[in-house]
This record gives C-alpha cells, structure tokens and sequence, in this order.
C-alpha cells in the first residue's frame, strides 16, 4: 500500500505475520520530514498515544516507580530488517540524494518503533514503544535493505504495530520487515496501517491500540487534514462525491454533461478528488492531470509496468491519432470482409514514428523484411475456432446463454407483449410480434399458450429502455438506434433458436411511429434484412454489456463500498480483512476509466451507440432496475424467470433453461463464496446481537445505504453479494470481451444507418438489393470505431502478472487463525473442484451451449488463469 502524510504526523504501518513466509502486498510508501526534532517528536508521541500532557505529584510517584522497575527488566536484543526503495525510478536521480546518502551513513535513515498490545502493569497506560533508528546496510537496485537493532523488555509482549518515519528527502516504498524474535525469525509485510494479524472487533481492541484505531479512521475520513481544496496524490482520504467529472465544458461547450448522481439521475457515488468547479458550468469539476486516487488504491510495481497497466489506459487517447493515420480512411466502414480479416492476417503498417503503439506488445508484430512495426490484432478465440460462426442463428442465440453480456436474456411471461411507456408521446404501446408469428416461427411445435405454460419463451427486451433514446441518438452524427426486442424460443435440446426481432422507432413533430417484425429468412432478401436486423439487436446488447452489465453494476458500484469501508472499518476488522482483496486496484481502474473510456467523447461515447448519453442511459436502468437484494446469482435469476426456488435442487433453485452455461458454473462459484463467507462471518459473530453491537460495521453499511448508494437508500444488502459482483460477476462480463468481440461483426458496438426498409429512398432500395453486403459493412462501425474498440477490449481481457485469484493463496491475516484458514482451505478445495467440474462440462457434447464442433468452450468461470488474455480465470477483485 502506498501511503504519505504531512511531516507533523506519525506513520504507522501494519503488521502482517507470517512464519517463514512472504505475501505479495502492496508496498508502504511513506513520507519524508527533516532530520531532527527527535525529542520533540517523542513529546508528540507521547501525547498521541497516551495523552500524558499534565504530570500530577501523583503521577509522578508512579512514574519514578515504573522507571525503577523498567531499569530491573531484563532485555533482549531484536533485530530488525527493512527491504525498501524509492518511490519512483526517477527520484533516485534528484539532488537530494546525496543528502539522504548522507543520512544513511549517520545511520538515521528511518525511526523504527515497535508498539506493545500489552498495558504497562504499573501505569496501567500504554507501553512506550521501543525504538531505533534503521541504517542502509545493502543496495542492489531496486531495492534498500536496513538494519535496526532493538533493546526489548522481556515483558513487552505481542507487536501489535509497528510505525516507521522516513528521514529521507524522497518518498520510500516499504516492502517488508523481519524481526529475529528469540521464538524465531517473523517476516511483516507492510500496509500503511496495519496492525497484527489477529483480527479485532471494536470492542475486544486491545486498550494500546484503540487510540491508534481511531486516528487512522480519522486521518482516513480526512479529519486530520491540514489544509482544504484538492486531495493530492500523496493523501490517503476517501470521501464521496457524484460524477460531475465526465464532461469537459471549459474545453468545449460540446463536452458538457449533466451531473450524475441525486434525484434527476440516481447513481453510486465516486471518490472525491476535491478539484475546483468549472468555469463555465459550476456544478462541474474541472478535468487535468490524473485523477486523485488514494494511495492505497494504485496499481502496484509489477502491475503498473505490465502493458495492462495505468500508464497503457493514459496512454490510450495517444495511441488511437496514431491508429487513425494509419487507416486509409478512418471514418469510412471496411470496403469488404477481406479488409477487416487483413486485420488479423496481414495487419496495418504503422509509421515509423509510432510512439507509444509498441507499448502494446501483444498487437504489435515486427516483421523481419519490413523496416516498420505492424499493428496486427491476435485473432480472437471464436475466429479461431470457427470464422464463420457469427453469422449463424445458433450461435447469436447462444452467445445470450455463455457469451459476453448472460445477464439480459429473461423468460418471457405475459402475453401479448406491450410497453409500459406513454403512448402519447411514444406511439402505440402493443407489439407486433403475433401469436401467428411465433407459431410460424417454432413449426408447430406447441401453440403460444402452451409456450408461455411451459417457460420455453425468452427475450432480450431493449424496448421501454431504449426508446425514450431513439430520436435523441439519431441526432447524433453518424449512427441510429431503435428500441427493440428480440424473442426466443427453448427447444427440447435446451438451446435457444431466434424467433422474431421487433425494431420501433417512436415518432417525432415530423413523422408517425415505425416498426417492423423481422423473422429468420427463407428468401434472400428475407435472409438479409434479418441479418441486418440481428445486427441491430447485437449492437444494442453489447452497449447495454459495456455501460450495465459491466460498467455500472461491478466497477461503479464496487467503489462506494470501498470508500465506506475505509472510512468506518478499521484495518484491523474482520470484515474489512475479509473485503479488502476484492477491493484491489478497483478505484485506480475506476479513476482511469473517467478519464479515457467514459467521459465525454471518450471511448464509450466514440464508439458504442448511446454516444454522449451513456452515462446516463447507465443512470436510467440503475434508478429503474438495480436493487441491492438483487445482486446475488440467485437472486439476479430468479428475477428473470432463469431460475426458481426449489430446496430440493443442488443449488436450492432450480434452472428454466438446464444448459445454462453461465449460470450452471455461476451457481457453484456463488454457493463456494457463500459458505467460505458463511464460515468466517460466524467465527467472529457467534452471536447475530454482536453485529448490532460493532459501531464500525454500523457506520459502514450507514455510508454504504445513505451516502455511496444514497439514491436506493431503502433498500437492504449482504457481504456475500458485494464478494461476488467483484469476483464471479465481473470475471464473467470482463475477461471474454476480446474473446467474443475482437471480431467485431460477431459484437457491433454501433450501428450508423437504418434499416433500408424504413421509410427507404429509391437509391437506398436499389442499393440493397444490388449490394446487401455493402450495407452490412455501411451498417458496421467505422473503420477508426472498431479498431479502437479492439485495442481496448484486448487490454480489458488481458490478466497483468500480479493477478490475485479467488483460492490462489490465502490472505496473512486468513492464514494466521487456524479456524479462518481450515475454512479457506474447504473454500480452496471448492474451487479446485469447480476447475474439474468446468472442464468435465466443456467435452460433454450434449450440452450444446458449451461443447460441439467449433463451439467457444465456456471458461470464463474458472477460477485461476495464465496471465495475457485467457478467458478464464477469476480475480478477487476488479481490477482491470
């Protein structure tokens, strides 16, 4: 963890215990303060940790007795060893390092104190610490290695802390600390503040301690804050603020966006940076640099030297110019199918100046006779597979069922369909999908009474959500949208077979309302318009994919939840202990994601169909259709029609659709997480009464309710539920983006011009029926839009090096109580279990959404993964 506070300030890190052993935690980084002062700062200490700032004659007599008996105490000698290094490559440059040379020569390089949990028995107050000043004793860079040697009464008890003070000028990572106890050798990793590896709930903390429990949830609230205005990068403060940040109306009145968050558009809260307002819009924040992040949340080392690291998301409004000038014409759609597999096969030559392109290693292919690099994508893994399964109706069903985006598709349960918007101002609310329709469509087989009775009727519906958007979004240069529904039906094999799509076009001032069913062909030009209808009808998925299922519901909504719990849990709760791995990196992909993918004219709004209404597309379904007790697997099914309760069931509900691929290995991953949780939850609350009792766990779920989810404050939640969004959920959204939609045919994220059948010009007639594949490529994202979009789904799928995998290792803390760690070990063998499970399932050819020739194994729920793109494996956290 990274931390820096002002040079008035103590820092304290926390203790991570472990025997023999070491835990990849992030670094400390702790702030430089001038040499000297010592004498001054143990008065400070002193009053910190004791509030000794009066002595009574009383008093004095119980001093001049401890004193005494502390003279008799016997002493041992504790070594201790530092291994750390500068904050930054570069720092280590500066002028000032001849000074910190100086410094470690003197042998002040950093003030060492180790902090009792043990009461002095005389005093009946906190034991003083016991200090020394650590000397540099070995440089191998990049790292420091320093020694301290520490005089420890034998009655001083158990480490409960320890805090370190920086005498460099120069910020300094602390990697780890061995003490050399006479009981044998103990490795501390560090994490800002970080006390020993037993856990502590408010009330059973021990008296030493509580006073240091408290400061660092102050210094944390940002209590003890110096100064007003804008959080540096230096701080550690977490506090709540709306997204006012996605719009840029100082550079450009076209970039303004209305602020998001509180009545007129409900959503999560976001990290507040504390950045002036803007000038011309002043419920607006101002946009440059780097957003504030805290310092704990940043990417470590090894991640942020990865190329899915922060510096590649900074540098990707860069790269794409740099892409552009290498299309012949970037704006225009690919000519022909030929040109957009050259993308795979023969790639695009770069210039020679390209700057921050071999940044990205993974797309760029030196080729030996040629003097340039080419930007040449990997083929994604259903190219791969089978080139031309996108095309087939199959296959678009049952990508609904395992693809990128299994959270939309739900049992269709009323009949006729109608829409609940106003028909004044939207049209005629009733659809045109018929009972003679669908009957056509499934053959016979059953009539639609008997289809509804026997839940064999599904649908995507983007109908009610989309239409308000639809005039809105036709305004918008270059694109067009309807709102649309798309109906299946379940066949005995428990597959999906498409059966109709109905796109609406509400009216304007100037023209009635149009819609149109579209169902598979038998004909060409039957064949083709369906073709272009399900390219419509992807499109609007893979945008409700990116800003819902994806965006919205796992990294936004996570975020809240890690600013409550560093505001109101201490680090050394058991339920913060239990979160925090699924809180890793979240806020720094956050932070980036509002500076490149979701602001105003950023990736999202460039080349996905809402355009400048994402967010707050995003906005309208979060105040509709997010709930907190919704959020579960189960829970999110049964809402849908996907499932119904059944305690006879394995997983006590009870799939509408068996081969569901999602939700079969979902269903296993959330019934692990929910006995691993289960356990440890009840080894610290044996008794529910101690839940009401924990005034941190009280003040977290209050921020959580009425502040970071203030819009939905009435509504309730579980810890379970908040482990799955950042882990199952996310991984089964994120990592198979290049996978499914590197091929963009397969996932359009845009379409730019209408169906030619709606209200159609002779030459849009006459160009249809003459070149229907020309308007499926006009009908496609640019050339500059879909290349963009596969840079960037390539780095979303892509795991870093430093990725943290449910069941990989146990956490310090975890590892330390032998009834936490037995629980994750049952936790472990679960998991393990699940990878066999998954495999078993991918080479049973019966379950036909997940095996069969050229069939996409369904993987993303596995739990451990190589790093690059996978699709498998599943962090703790969202991370990327």
């Amino acid at each position: 963890m990274f931390c820096r506070e002002s040079s008035s300030s103590l820092q304290t890190l926390n203790i991570a215990k472990s025997v023999n052993s070491l835990f990849p935690n992030p670094s400390a980084l702790i702030k430089p303060i001038s040499v000297g002062g010592r004498d001054k700062l143990c008065r400070r200490r002193r009053q910190n940790l004791g509030g000794r700032c009066k002595v009574t004659s009383s008093q004095s007599n119980i001093d001049q007795k401890a004193k005494i008996v502390k003279e008799k105490v016997k002493k041992i000698k504790v070594k201790g060893y530092i291994t750390a290094k500068e904050g930054t490559l570069l720092e280590g440059l500066g002028w000032t390092r001849p000074l910190d040379d100086i410094t470690d020569i003197r042998g002040r390089s950093l003030l060492v104190e180790l902090i009792s949990t043990k009461t002095d028995t005389h005093t009946l107050m906190e034991k003083d610490p016991v200090e020394d000043y650590a000397q540099r004793v070995w440089f191998e860079a990049p790292d420091e290695k320093y020694e301290c040697v520490f005089d420890m009464p034998e009655d001083f008890g158990t480490v409960g802390a320890i805090r370190v003070q920086n005498q460099h000028h120069k910020e300094m990572f602390i990697k780890e600390m061995e003490l050399e106890l006479p009981s044998g050798s103990v490795t501390f990793t560090s994490k800002r503040i970080f006390f020993s590896n037993k856990s502590y709930l408010p009330n059973e903390t021990p008296g030493p301690l509580k006073k240091l429990r408290k400061q660092e949830l102050e210094t944390l609230q940002g209590k003890n804050r110096e100064r007003d205005g804008e959080f540096t990068k230096y701080e550690r403060v977490y506090d709540y603020d709306v997204y006012n940040d996605v719009g840029d109306p100082d550079r450009d009145v076209e970039l303004a966006r209305p602020v998001i968050g509180g009545l007129s558009h409900p959503y999560p809260r976001r990290c507040k940076t504390g950045r002036k307002l803007c000038d011309k819009d002043p419920s607006s924040e101002k946009r440059y640099g780097e957003f504030y992040v805290p310092r704990d949340e940043e990417f470590s080392t090894d991640k942020g030297n990865s190329f899915t690291s922060k510096a590649i998301l900074a540098a990707l409004p860069s790269v794409f110019p740099q892409i552009e000038c290498a299309l012949l014409d970037p704006r225009s759609p690919f000519p022909h199918f030929k040109s957009i597999e050259d993308l795979f096969e023969v790639g695009i030559q770069l210039p020679k100046d390209a700057g921050l392109l071999p940044m990205i290693p993974r797309l760029i292919k030196a080729v030996a006779e040629a003097q340039d690099d080419l930007l040449q994508f990997d083929p994604p893994v259903l190219l791969n597979k089978d080139r031309f399964s996108w095309i087939r109706d199959d296959e678009f069903a049952r990508q609904t069922l395992a693809g990128l985006n299994p959270y939309s598709i739900q049992l269709v349960e009323e009949w006729p369909l109608k829409s609940e918007l106003d028909p004044a101002v939207y049209g005629d609310p009733n659809s045109l999908i018929t009972w003679e329709i669908v009957e056509k469509e499934i053959r016979g087989v059953m009539s639609v009474d008997e289809a509804l009775k026997n839940k064999r009727l599904f649908m995507l519906d983007y109908h009610d959500l989309l239409l308000p958007y639809v005039n809105k979004v036709r305004e918008l240069d270059d694109t067009t949208l309807y709102a649309s529904r798309t109906l299946f039906f379940l066949s005995d094999d428990s597959t999906l077979r498409p059966v109709a799509i109905e796109l609406t076009r509400p009216p304007d001032v100037n023209r009635p309302q149009w819609k149109q069913v579209f169902t598979p062909g038998y004909d060409a030009t039957s064949c083709w318009l369906w073709k272009l209808a399900k390219t419509h009808a992807v499109a609007h998925d893979a945008g409700y994919h990116q800003l819902i299922s994806h965006w919205l519901r796992t990294h936004c909504c996570t975020e809240l939840y890690i600013i409550a719990a560093n505001r109101q849990l201490s680090a050394m709760h058991p339920i913060y202990r239990l979160l925090h791995p699924h809180f890793r990196y979240t806020m720094e992909i956050n932070a980036r994601a509002r500076q490149s993918l979701i602001n105003a004219g950023g990736i999202i709004e460039s080349c996905f169909w809402p355009g400048k209404y994402s967010v707050e597309l995003s906005s309208d379904v979060y105040g509709k259709l997010w709930r907190f007790d919704k959020e579960g697997l189960p829970a999110d099914l049964i809402r849908r029609g996907l499932a119904v309760e059944d305690e006879t069931a394995e997983h006590r509900v009870r799939l509408t659709i068996p081969d569901y691929p999602f939700a079969n290995d979902g269903l296993m991953l959330w019934d692990a997480l929910k006995e691993w949780i289960t356990d440890y939850v009840n080894h610290y609350y044996p008794d529910a009464g101690l839940i009401m009792l924990d005034e941190e766990l009280q003040g977290w779920w209050s921020e959580v309710r009425n502040i970071g989810h203030g819009d939905k404050k009435d509504e309730p939640c579980v810890v379970k539920k908040i482990a799955w969004v950042a882990s199952g959920h996310h991984a089964a959204v994120n990592f198979g983006q290049y996978g499914y939609g590197g091929y963009f045919p397969n996932r359009p994220t845009t379409t730019r011009i209408k169906m030619p059948v709606e209200e159609p010009t002779e030459e849009e007639l006459k160009e249809f029926y003459e070149q229907p594949e020309k308007v499926l490529l006009n009908t496609f994202p640019s050339q500059k839009q879909a290349t963009t979009v596969m840079v960037t789904l390539d780095l979303l799928s892509t795991h870093s090096p430093d990725e943290e995998y449910l069941g990989e290792e146990p956490e310090a803390f975890w590892a330390n109580e032998p009834v936490i760690y037995a629980a994750y070990e049952r936790f472990k063998g679960r998991l393990q279990y699940l990878e066999g499970v998954i495999d078993e399932r991918n080479v049973n050819v019966s379950l036909k959404n997940r095996a069969g020739a050229g069939v996409v194994k369904y993987e993303l729920l596995k739990p451990i993964s190589e790093p690059g793109v996978t699709g498998m494996g599943v962090p703790y956290s969202v991370s990327i």
